[in-house]
């Protein structure tokens, strides 16, 4: 199977959100999506197979799930939106070792140098970021909105620091998959950001999307390197 990213971008929304940005996520909202998504899964993949557009059923799964359910359909005109798509040869209890550290981004994300979490790690939890040079950004301040164990959704939000993405919303979540006939993971990360002042709403998605791409990939490799060694990371639930 070759691997792929797949953008999705919704600066056109025109489906029900995953989650909206004038009410708290709660975790029922995680745990209907989740139901969904596995229902779609397993009802379409079959069906849909070999017949989209030449691209592939499964891609056509994932396209139409992230359009229903990743999209922001509460979108102010001066915020853009869009969602990610790897598939990782790699457990997804291994996968998830790794994204769930919000104390620990660096684990996997490469422009992160440092973080300190604020506290005590629980809902609500601030960490403090620092940024590798290179990047428009020094440091960023993010809060854990939600870490679902069960579901394997990470949600967080930019609250503060040196950088342009005002107003910066994220979802991560992981979904088991069997990739050449081996355990595999899908993962889908969506997000929504205001646009800068002399930006363009495509400027803007194209720019995180970039950074997202990144992160992924550098998932995908660490995540497929530890599982050809056989470890998984402990996880020590809140």
């Amino acid at each position: 199977m070759i691997e792929r990213l797949e953008v999705i971008s919704s600066h056109t929304p025109r489906h029900k959100p995953l989650y909206n940005s004038h009410r708290p996520l709660t975790r029922e909202d995680f745990r209907r999506q989740r139901k969904v998504i596995l229902e779609e899964l397993q009802g379409k993949r079959e069906k849909m197979n070999g017949n989209c557009n030449g691209r592939g059923g499964i891609g056509c799964v994932e396209s139409e799930y992230i359009r229903r359910h990743h999209t922001h359909d509460d979108l102010a005109d001066h915020q853009c939106s869009s969602a990610l798509v790897k598939h990782i040869k790699a457990p997804v209890q291994l996968v998830w070792s790794l994204v769930r550290r919000f104390d620990q981004p660096q684990k996997y994300k490469p422009f992160i140098s440092r973080c300190v979490v604020l506290g005590n790690l629980e809902i609500g939890s601030l960490r403090e970021v620092d940024v590798r040079s290179g990047l428009p950004a020094t440091t960023s301040t993010e809060r854990l909105e939600l870490l679902d164990d069960d579901e394997h959704i990470l949600s967080i939000r930019i609250v503060g620091g040196d950088h342009r993405l005002k107003n910066y919303s994220s979802i991560i979540s992981l979904h088991p998959e069997i990739i050449d006939g081996r355990p595999g993971t899908l993962v889908i990360e969506s997000f929504v950001v205001d646009v800068p002042d002399g930006n363009t709403k495509d400027e803007t998605c194209y720019f995180v999307e970039a950074l997202i791409k990144c992160n992924l990939k550098s998932l995908a490799d660490v995540s497929e390197h530890l599982a050809v060694q056989d470890r998984t990371e402990p996880i020590d639930c809140m």
